[in-house]
């Protein structure tokens, strides 16, 4: 086990997973061993080369779908917002977004450690009319958080995306295909807040409605990345959302193992945590990131670029993806 103050060394070939163990109630367990823990790719068991309970830094983006459909929540997602940035620790850096379409998708604060500055980046929110694009908001943001390094911490850091929408994407660049490509090369834990309950729930004979569909692309985010999906009835749910966020952020796992396969073909690996069950207690649940690709070696890959995300007033340009 990793102890505080330890040096950890990283080696490029582990694959590094932040895995949340929880009981039936979705009560985090923070006292299990390294050896209750499996880890297997592709149903193939994998050696853990290190594990840690520790607590280290987070770099998380918040990003807000400020279209018409959330005017009457907004101030309400900006109080859950700075409830999270208010928990904050040491070390810990936020950046905000707010998006509409594909043009209208804001950095509205760059990575900071300052709360001031987000409190303030919060305040600025604004609704604004615009055909949402979800899918480009959360290619670009998890990108941004997945790049994000600071050099005086070892690259120790969990990295975690909290989106807040009605899930509808209406107008986006990217396919769903291409998001969750993309999500699979990324070590980001997503949270989405889905405010779904206005949304048609009318389905046609061969389509889902709007509501299941916006359901199941905020389901599918969360579950495979590791992180958790929250569907709130009214405004007043947002508070202890926001509390079980910072909680689930907080009580973690980090396991790394040396895959057995080091084939750097491009394909999809799956990946499954188990965890030992108790001899009596309660049930242990563990989740985290269902797979990953094996990144094709000499692959600079050819994915084209949606349109530029805006920095705020004092920053050093637009934006985008890359290639």
């Amino acid at each position: 086990m990793i102890e505080s103050g330890d040096t950890i060394r990283i080696n490029a070939e582990l694959v590094q997973l932040h895995v949340r163990v929880i009981d039936r109630n979705n009560r985090p367990i923070n006292d299990v061993p390294q050896n209750a823990f499996h880890v297997f790719e592709d149903g193939v068991p994998q050696g853990i080369e290190t594990f840690s309970r520790e607590e280290v830094p987070i770099s998380y983006g918040l990003a807000v779908d400020t279209s018409g459909s959330l005017r009457s929540q907004l101030q309400s997602v900006i109080d859950a917002g700075k409830t999270i940035i208010n928990a904050n620790k040491h070390g810990d850096e936020t950046f905000l977004v707010r998006f509409i379409s594909s043009d209208k998708i804001e950095t509205v604060q760059d990575f900071t450690a300052n709360k001031d500055l987000l409190m303030d980046g919060l305040d600025s929110f604004y609704v604004e009319g615009g055909q949402t694009a979800i899918i480009d908001a959360v290619y670009l943001s998890a990108e941004h958080v997945s790049e994000y390094r600071r050099g005086d911490d070892g690259d120790r850091r969990r990295r975690a995306l909290i989106v807040i929408t009605d899930g509808e994407d209406r107008n986006s660049f990217y396919k769903q295909e291409q998001l969750f490509a993309r999500l699979r090369e990324e070590d980001v834990q997503i949270f989405v807040i889905g405010f779904v309950n206005e949304l048609d729930k009318e389905a046609g004979l061969i389509r889902k409605s709007p509501r299941e569909k916006a359901m199941a692309l905020i389901n599918k985010l969360a579950t495979e990345t590791g992180g958790r999906a929250f569907f709130p009835e009214s405004i007043a749910d947002l508070p202890q959302i926001a509390n079980e966020i910072i909680r689930d952020l907080r009580t973690q796992y980090v396991i790394a193992y040396n895959p057995t396969n080091k084939t750097q073909d491009g394909t999809y690996r799956a990946i499954k945590v188990s965890v030992d069950q108790p001899s009596s207690g309660d049930k242990r649940i563990a989740l985290t990131r269902t797979g990953r690709l094996a990144r094709k070696e000499g692959s600079t890959g050819n994915t084209p670029k949606p349109p530029a995300v805006r920095l705020p007033a004092g920053g050093t340009g637009t934006r985008k993806p890359s290639p």
